[in-house]
């Protein structure tokens, strides 16, 4: 995989991950409720869900672009125009106020690690999303190692987000601020998809 796609794809996935949403909320109530080892559990399980949803994602591509190329070419286009509708959401996205009460429930590591993992594997969004960007980035001469560099890339910094949300931004001041420019972080990641849908054309 070339370094320039491969830092694109980062870009993407680090945008995607910042971008406060059920998840973040997810996390933060099992940090907050359980403390730092429940929300570094619902981290690893969200992690391991994006995980899984990456690795069917490219899988199933593989067998497209063998199989039948045409309806990869047809996927291809079709996840660029998604790619355009989510940049031009992100990028006249408002600001928001995201200020909740949150409401002190014990829960047990079992119960973060459950729904940190439903958040993202019952969410038809990211499967949605990674069927559009990775056929950007995926094509007929990949090997095994492409794909699982793109799987190890998401999932990792999927991972790393939420279990750094997990230990630092819960008991900070940043996480307030994150919320509170969340329309910045939209714009900034309607930029980055729109750059990502210009290989499509060239």
């Amino acid at each position: 995989m070339e370094l320039t796609a491969w830092l694109s794809l980062v870009s993407i996935c680090i945008l995607g991950a910042i971008t406060p949403g059920p998840s973040l909320a997810v996390i933060l109530k099992h940090t907050i409720n359980g403390g730092r080892a429940n929300g570094l559990c619902a981290s690893i399980t969200h992690g391991l869900a994006i995980a899984v949803y990456a690795l069917l994602t490219v899988l199933g591509m593989a067998i497209i672009i063998t199989n039948t190329p045409w309806l990869f070419n047809l996927i291809k286009y079709a996840g660029a125009a998604f790619l355009l509708f989510l940049a031009f959401k992100a990028l006249t996205a408002q600001a928001q106020n995201t200020t909740q009460e949150q409401r002190l429930i014990p829960v047990t590591l079992w119960q973060s690690g459950r729904e940190g993992f439903l958040i993202a594997f019952l969410n038809p969004k990211i499967a949605l999303f990674f069927l559009a960007l990775f056929s950007q980035f995926i094509d007929l001469n990949a090997g095994w190692q492409q794909k699982l560099i793109m799987v190890g890339t998401v999932s990792a910094i999927d991972t790393f987000w939420y279990c750094l949300i997990a230990v630092v931004l819960s008991r900070s001041g940043l996480l307030t601020s994150l919320r509170e420019n969340s329309h910045i972080i939209d714009k900034i990641t309607g930029i980055a998809l729109l750059a990502v849908t210009v290989r499509v054309l060239i």
